[in-house]
């Protein structure tokens, strides 16, 4: 799959998710097999550029091309010039959310959102592509409701715009996250339109990666919940969709490091009282793909304690333990 100048790896790409898709986790994700990494979504309100959680999401050194910025909001020019910003501050590639359900972000008319508004959608996404000389692609979803469904109008808008590749998760800004996906509208998508499309939606193995390229047609999928605690899928998926078998899983000892590697990422990217706060959800995530072998008080301790080298010990301790690298080794 090919976004503007950029060829990439594999067409398997991680999701930009708010709070989760941070720089530590961008790292693990690429060196875990996800051909493309986007950014969480930035603000594009000015007044708010300089506030810590921007300022963090918005950092970029370092990071390997092509570098992803989704910024979201409501307003043409202003999304203009944040893209113009992010741009001037290291994107290689400006992506405009317009597929987020949350009520903080489509209470303010963003988001999914937008999607109401198709004439708001033309001049935004005609608005930006003229702002900036880098790709500008786009997320949405198939619509506001089940009964208001425009993805294709949308993607015929933004091809027509000159965005240069679109990803639909396949469910209304109504339903969230929940019910089935509606792969057919994205087919229908891919159908309607010359530019990469990405299918996004409920990717929980390789094998349903492959289904839903075969259902969709679509040039690549994009994975998020299914990645946490385990970012090692990437890989799997990608080596399933290019040859046609399952890769093993990463030996106990690997997971174990890429898990400690992460988590001592964040207290070093955040710093230790904001980084082991952060670090929790992680931690959750993985030991929930990890046997259930840690007692309540050790795991109350390392979700609580606001010791982030304690932190890191108390899981590298648990994580490296004889017993339960044996029953790792044997589970894989």
């Amino acid at each position: 799959m090919q976004i503007g100048p950029y060829n990439l790896a594999n067409p398997v790409i991680a999701a930009p998710m708010a709070g989760v898709t941070d720089k530590p986790y961008r790292h693990v994700c690429r060196n875990n097999g996800a051909g493309l990494v986007v950014s969480e979504m930035i603000t594009s309100q000015a007044n708010l550029r300089h506030t810590a959680k921007t300022r963090f999401r918005s950092d970029l050194a370092g990071e390997p091309e092509p570098v992803v910025v989704q910024i979201v909001g409501t307003d043409p020019e202003q999304l203009s010039e944040a893209a113009r910003f992010n741009v001037d501050n290291g994107a290689q590639i400006i992506d405009i959310n317009m597929g987020c359900p949350a009520k903080k972000v489509c209470k303010k008319a963003a988001g999914s959102a937008l999607l109401a508004d198709e004439p708001l959608v033309d001049t935004i996404l005609s608005a930006v592509v003229s702002a900036v000389d880098v790709p500008v692609t786009v997320k949405i979803r198939t619509g506001t409701t089940p009964d208001s469904k425009n993805a294709t109008t949308i993607a015929a808008i933004a091809e027509q715009a000159g965005i240069q590749a679109i990803t639909i998760h396949g469910r209304t800004r109504e339903c969230k996250f929940v019910g089935q996906v509606e792969y057919d509208t994205i087919a229908a998508v891919k159908q309607r339109v010359s530019i990469p499309v990405t299918a996004n939606g409920d990717i929980t193995s390789p094998e349903q990666a492959k289904a839903v390229l075969d259902v969709t047609g679509a040039d690549a999928v994009m994975i998020g919940r299914a990645a946490q605690g385990q970012p090692w899928l990437f890989q799997q998926v990608a080596d399933y969709l290019k040859t046609g078998q399952y890769s093993a899983m990463p030996c106990a000892e690997k997971r174990s490091q890429i898990i400690i590697n992460h988590i001592r990422s964040i207290h070093d990217f955040y710093g230790d009282g904001l980084g082991v706060r952060l670090a929790r959800k992680h931690i959750k995530w993985y030991l929930f793909h990890w046997p259930n072998t840690l007692s309540e008080s050790a795991r109350h301790e390392i979700s609580t304690t606001e010791d982030a080298s304690l932190q890191a010990h108390l899981l590298e301790s648990f994580l490296t333990a004889p017993l339960n690298a044996d029953l790792i080794a044997s589970a894989a």
